[in-house]
């Protein structure tokens, strides 16, 4: 008896031990803040298996929106720069310019960064350019020279640009330390506020403060990133699983979280474009085949029903907030109803019928050539553009034509969309992505190495190569309407409409704003609450 009573003693000993471990534990938000509020944990989409720069844009948007990498300038939220890594620079013709490196700027490792570290990281990046990460559409050079005694980097560019300050501060020309034997993969050292210690782009990454950033205090000791599918979002927050989240995309979650005082929610006026390439090498190449198509979509119902207000409906490849013209532009392939831009199937069908374009065997999808017409139609479970797909695939079918989706990720996407192994391939595009639409507006431009569409008309081209030569800003504005109205004259792209981005933060973090430009998420502005 005395054993057993020394038993249940011991056993009510552990029970109690664990009750109070239990307690000090509490929820994942309670124990994130039990290090005093120093680790950070942020929810997101995985963009891209891979952090080198060269290897494709969204691994150079990676580098910067954790906060692992800084280019030479940075965009302000009205898209014009401000020095970074630069504190001075000049020029006299446009086409040589001189910048100034900072004095004190050290990477993440503690090694100086230098003019010659930054010609270093810049030779990596073109020499193992893609298709996809190609700097030479931003900054096409004669010659670097750096100087690091007098700490200057001497770019002499084989055009003149009107600035190309923007162009730098595109997060490609992120600088990193490539003298060691760094795998800029999985381990890039930059000079953002945070170091890089784990990346796993399925799961999770890792990272903290840099001890040596040159730009004021950084406000967490550690930030843990987990990847999250969109659906998870929202839920991880509320579960206090996180602190702050980039981009909730469910409607209903969204109202959720902006209605509850625990939340803070920044929604940015956004310069993104969701759109669906159209490759023109293929059965799309057909003129009738694409206006029938442009005809039969209703983009209002998608934009304001389908994904619930996330997206606001236009008919041109730029939003409709900037200023390029867009109240200028005419899209002949719908009717008119009180000044709204309406979908027209009947038209569309006639336009099939008239073409010879028939469904000759009745199950229900027309031919064209002998063959039925199947869309190969690929995107990706990001900013609901898997949804807009879903309709579109329903629409299409009421006229007569096949869509088959094939959804997958990010990465895969942009491989096939480079490879030309699509019909429809859905994207999401910061259409100023460097502060001017030139280089977004060279996917249509028939020389372009970005153009994985296969669009060719000799008047865009012409006009386009134009924008190298004008600096004058309201004649540029003129060239770039222009240009809009061709592409939709040409029903080259299907244009789902212009996204709001949103960043959305617990009340244990204060500063958590969304950029205009989304390159800048995991910055310093992004603290503790006080």
């Amino acid at each position: 008896m005395k054993k057993m009573k020394k038993f249940l003693g011991i056993m009510l000993a552990m029970v109690m031990a664990v009750t109070m471990l239990a307690g000090c534990g509490g929820s994942s938000k309670e124990s994130s803040s039990s290090d005093n509020g120093k680790t950070l944990k942020f929810g997101c989409f995985s963009y891209s298996e891979s952090l080198d720069p060269a290897n494709m844009i969204n691994s150079a948007w990676c580098n910067s929106r954790y906060g692992i990498g800084e280019c030479l300038f940075k965009y302000k939220d009205d898209l014009s720069v401000e020095n970074t890594i630069c504190d001075e620079y000049s020029t006299e013709d446009n086409k040589t310019w001189v910048f100034h490196i900072r004095d004190g700027v050290k990477f993440s490792n503690g090694n100086d960064v230098t003019p010659s570290a930054i010609k270093a990281c810049w030779d990596v990046l073109y020499a193992n350019k893609t298709g996809s990460s190609n700097p030479s559409k931003f900054m096409d050079y004669e010659s670097i020279t750096p100087d690091d005694d007098a700490r200057t980097l001497t770019i002499v560019l084989k055009q003149a640009k009107a600035d190309l300050r923007k162009d730098l501060a595109y997060p490609v020309f992120v600088i990193l330390d490539v003298s060691g034997d760094y795998d800029l993969a999985e381990n890039p050292i930059g000079t953002g506020p945070y170091a890089l210690t784990s990346f796993d782009s399925k799961t999770k990454a890792t990272l903290v403060k840099n001890k040596y950033y040159w730009n004021g205090e950084v406000p967490y000791d550690n930030v843990e990133i987990d990847f999250l599918s969109e659906d998870n979002k929202a839920l991880a927050l509320q579960n206090g699983d996180i602190n702050l989240v980039e981009n909730v995309t469910s409607t209903s979650d969204l109202d959720t979280l902006k209605k509850d005082d625990n939340f803070n929610v920044s929604i940015g006026q956004g310069v993104r474009t969701g759109f669906a390439y159209i490759n023109e090498k293929g059965i799309l190449g057909d003129d009738t085949l694409r206006q029938a198509v442009q005809m039969a979509l209703d983009h209002k119902t998608m934009c304001e029903v389908t994904v619930g207000g996330l997206y606001t409906e236009g008919i041109s490849v730029l939003p409709s907030s900037l200023a390029y013209g867009y109240d200028n532009l005419k899209n002949p392939y719908t009717y008119n109803v009180d000044n709204a831009n309406t979908y027209n199937v009947d038209n569309a069908k006639k336009l099939l019928d008239d073409a010879g374009y028939k469904d000759t065997d009745g199950d229900g999808i027309r031919e064209m050539n002998g063959k039925k017409i199947s869309i190969n139609y690929i995107t990706y479970e990001n900013r609901r553009l898997s949804d807009f797909a879903q309709a579109i695939q329903t629409q299409l079918a009421d006229i007569g034509i096949e869509a088959k989706i094939n959804s997958m990720d990010a990465d895969r996407e942009w491989n096939k969309m480079v490879a030309g192994e699509y019909d429809l391939c859905d994207s999401n595009w910061i259409t100023v992505g460097n502060g001017d639409p030139t280089e977004y507006m060279a996917n249509w431009y028939g020389k372009s190495d970005a153009n994985f569409c296969n669009y060719k008309n000799a008047e865009y081209d012409k006009l386009y190569e134009q924008l190298d030569t004008e600096f004058d800003e309201a004649k540029r504005a003129k060239i770039i309407e222009q240009l809009q109205q061709i592409l939709i004259n040409d029903a080259a792209v299907i244009v789902h409409g212009y996204y709001n981005s949103s960043m959305i933060s617990d009340k244990t973090v204060s500063g958590a704003n969304i950029h205009t430009a989304d390159y800048y998420w995991l910055t310093t502005e992004i603290a503790p609450e006080k």
